[in-house]
This record gives structure tokens, sequence and C-alpha cells, in this order.
């Protein structure tokens, strides 16, 4: 039997997702040191390995049947668009919101149709959002830090980022302006490996949803 591989975003997410398995009778003793160097982690009796990953490569690996099994969140789905991979389950954690901000002013630019520069950490979404479903053309400033900080020195009308709280936001002179999508966190799988370990990996899909369900 060969090993199923779960690649994980780090922190939060991973952490959540090793309680979930943990649930349904999946369990990494290795994992659990926090002293470890290991990069790979097995459970030998069930055939399982995970390893941790950056929440932007998880996709990657997925793809290309490094990892049969992926878990991260939906803004990174969206934004990473990878083909060969399936969305199987909405684990519900890590609920958030993507969201075009900027300061009030800006809710009349983003009305009139006009064209507008946009700062986001994800420009493909971004785009997406005005191009295919507002049919506004843009200007997408890719941004890696804090974008809330775009708008304040006028290098963007708006941002399009993540919003929890909103309290950044708040305490900037910024406002949600428009909601973009829900996020949360998100198991994916690739295509190849669902058609050749369809029962085992269906077990665990469908282990999680009946948890997910309960609670």
């Amino acid at each position: 039997m060969r090993y199923i591989t779960f690649a994980l975003a780090k922190g939060r997410l991973a952490k959540k997702t090793l309680a979930y398995l943990e649930q349904i009778g999946i369990t990494c003793e290795e994992m659990k040191d926090p002293d470890t160097r290991k990069l790979i982690f097995t459970n030998e009796e069930l055939k399982l390995r995970f390893f941790l990953a950056k929440a932007g490569d998880v996709p990657t690996y997925v793809e290309y049947g490094a990892a049969d099994i992926g878990v991260v969140g939906k803004d990174t789905i969206l934004e990473e668009d990878r083909d060969n991979i399936y969305e199987v389950l909405d684990l519900g954690f890590g609920k958030c919101r993507m969201c075009v901000c900027g300061p009030e002013s800006a809710r009349e630019i983003l009305s009139k149709n006009e064209i507008i520069r946009v700062a986001s950490k994800y420009p493909n979404i971004a785009k997406n959002y005005f191009q295919s479903k507002k049919n506004q053309t843009v200007e997408i400033i890719k941004l890696n830090g804090s974008v809330e900080l775009a708008p304040i020195v006028d290098l963007s009308d708006v941002i399009v980022d993540i919003v929890e709280t909103g309290t950044t936001l708040r305490e900037n002179g910024l406002t949600v302006l428009e909601e973009v999508c829900p996020l949360s966190c998100r198991m994916v799988v690739n295509k190849v490996s669902l058609k050749m370990e369809q029962q085992r990996i269906l077990t665990i899909v469908n282990d999680l949803k009946k948890l997910i369900y309960e609670q």
C-alpha cells in the first residue's frame, strides 16, 4: 500500500487540521515534537505522510503530485488557480472575507466605473473580480507588505485584501467598500491521486464531513 501524502499550510491552519484529523483517528506523533527538525512526518500504521509548506506552495505540491491532499486557505486556491486539483471540502475554520477596501471617498470612484489603481497581495483575485465580475478596467499594483498603506500614501485608489475584524482598516481611516468573496480553510486533492486512491481519500473526506456536520 502506497503512502498518501498531506501538504499542510504552516501555522494556525495546520494545527487546526491536525486536531480535526486526530478526532477521526488520524494522528502523527512525530509532528508533536516541538524540537524536531524533520521535514516529513510519517504514520507507518496508516501509511500516511505529512509535511508543512508555505501556503502559496501547497497547491503546487498537490498539482504536481508531490502531495495527494493539501489543506490551505481559499484565498491561496483562488490566487494560484491550479488546474490539476479538486477542492473537495470546506473545513469551516479560518473564516474571513476578501474585500475591496479604501477610504469612504473611493465609493464614488467604484460606482463610476472609472479606471482605478488597485493594490493587493492577490493580483489575480483582484484582476478577476474587477474585470470579470465588474467589467471595470484596473491597474493592479502587487504588494507584499501592509497593503493598507497604499491608499493612505496615494499609491492606489483602493486595495483588495483579507478582512477578519476590520480593526486595522478602521484605525487607518479605511473601510470595506465591497465584498469579493467569503474565505475559509479548504481541502484539495490531486486529480490523479483521487482516481488511484479514491476509497482511502474519500474515507478521510467523508469522516471529516461528518465531524464538521456534527459540530
